[in-house]
């Protein structure tokens, strides 16, 4: 069992979790996978250089080969000149790749039961969502000592909430819907409000993940 540190009001309290709902252990080679394609996916690959048939110049060798004392040249385009080409220039590539879509869930369920196992997930009540209040959505998570390098969790999409936290440093705002390993490690602290920590409870992949999970662990 986990415990989650609840918040509602002024209240302090907690709440028991099976952790093991998620995955009976973090699966440390398969949530780096995930991180590494999260961030090759976000990689622009408009990196370019040009080579040597690509700079300007003439392709004519610039003096003979021999009997002038100096070393041996080609023409004026050669990579050890100034101006010259790059050897093996990067030219624009995509980096982006696909892991299986059950594997991705094995992964977010790892990190989020190495958080609980952490005791780094919170239930906070109180953030503000109807209004644009900066000083109030930081209070709340101040109130809990989670006001840096925090990922509040939400049920749906909140935009004025995310207008109130996105000038906090580290506080990053996301749908429970959204959630994924990378985000979820990026972050120390899970903060949740109510109705989006029982959505993630209730979510019919945790068994399977499980069930996925115990599967790596076997084989």
């Amino acid at each position: 069992m986990a415990t989650v540190k609840t918040y509602s009001g002024s209240a302090h309290g907690s709440l028991e979790v099976d952790a093991k709902v998620f995955a009976p252990k973090v699966l440390g080679r398969t949530l780096k996978e995930a991180v590494v394609m999260y961030e090759a996916n976000k990689r622009q690959g408009t990196h370019s250089a040009r080579e040597r048939s690509e700079v300007a110049g003439s392709q004519k060798k610039m003096y003979k080969q021999k009997h002038t004392g100096r070393a041996r040249a080609g023409d004026i385009r050669s990579p050890l000149r100034r101006g010259g080409g790059t050897v093996h220039a990067p030219k624009p590539r995509d980096y982006s790749f696909k892991m299986p879509k059950k594997q991705r869930r094995v992964a977010l369920a790892s990190a989020i039961f190495g958080k609980l196992s952490d005791g780094e997930v919170f239930v906070v009540d109180g953030l503000p969502t109807q209004e644009i209040k900066t000083k109030a959505a930081y209070a709340v998570l101040a109130a809990v000592g989670v006001e840096s390098s925090s990922l509040v969790v939400t049920d749906g999409v909140e935009p004025k909430l995310v207008r109130s936290l996105r000038n906090v440093p580290s506080v990053s705002v996301l749908p429970v819907a959204d959630l994924n390993a990378h985000t979820v490690l990026l972050h120390k602290n899970l903060v949740f409000t109510p109705t989006a920590f029982d959505k993630l409870m209730a979510r019919p992949w945790s068994q399977k993940s499980r069930r996925a999970v115990s599967g790596a662990e076997a084989g």
